[in-house]
């Protein structure tokens, strides 16, 4: 008995329950350590890095992300295939739940700092995070169909955070590169300061 399975990457056949794969794994590409550093990026071609279209959708996980200056703030940026700069135009929303450990405040927000339109600046995709020693981030970046030349680049963030009020911080964005050419590089940095320790690992989503 053939059976088809659809899913949002395509379709695939198969003749027996149970012998489905290949179908949304992640495929581990690259991962980057930091240590006092100011960015971490990742090019295509570069260092093993794979960012091109092998993949419809690629995933940054952000593990213990520790700041050498409190109060820094994830952003991230792109670069255009033969781009340079990390500039690229982006159009995005940012809203933001804390909670602090006192309990003496919890609220859902909406960032019209952190938002662009048009914009051409890094991306902010945390809150100002604590660089006491336990302090750091943790999360993830979704980008969909980078290389593609028809469509724009879109990209949804989710980043949790102990904060310097001190309390838990959580920050949604998501957004899309307004161009039409393809995305190939991708570089991380803190606002203010270096990364100082973490790692952050890049993943293929088949």
């Amino acid at each position: 008995m053939s059976i088809v399975k659809l899913n949002n990457r395509g379709v695939k056949n198969t003749t027996a329950f149970g012998s489905i794969t290949g179908l949304g794994n992640m495929v581990f590409i690259k991962k980057l350590t930091a240590s006092s550093s100011a960015t971490l990026s990742f090019v295509d071609g570069a260092s093993s890095v794979v960012l091109d279209n092998t993949y419809k959708e690629y995933l940054f996980t952000f593990n213990n992300l520790h700041p050498a200056t409190s109060g820094a703030m994830l952003e991230f940026q792109g670069n255009a295939s033969g781009g340079s700069g990390f500039n690229e135009t982006i159009t995005s929303t940012n809203f933001n739940p804390y909670h602090l450990e006192d309990g003496s405040e919890g609220v859902l927000r909406y960032m019209t700092a952190q938002d662009q339109a048009q914009g051409t600046s890094y991306q902010r995709i945390s809150e100002d995070v604590n660089s006491d020693n336990d302090g750091c981030l943790a999360g993830s970046l979704h980008l969909f169909n980078p290389s593609s030349t028809t469509f724009v680049k879109h990209f949804i963030s989710q980043t949790q955070i102990m904060s310097t009020a001190p309390g838990s911080y959580g920050t949604f964005a998501a957004g899309y590169f307004n161009t039409t050419s393809a995305i190939d590089e991708i570089s991380f940095k803190f606002h203010s300061g270096n990364i100082d320790a973490g790692d952050i690992c890049l993943y293929g989503i088949l």
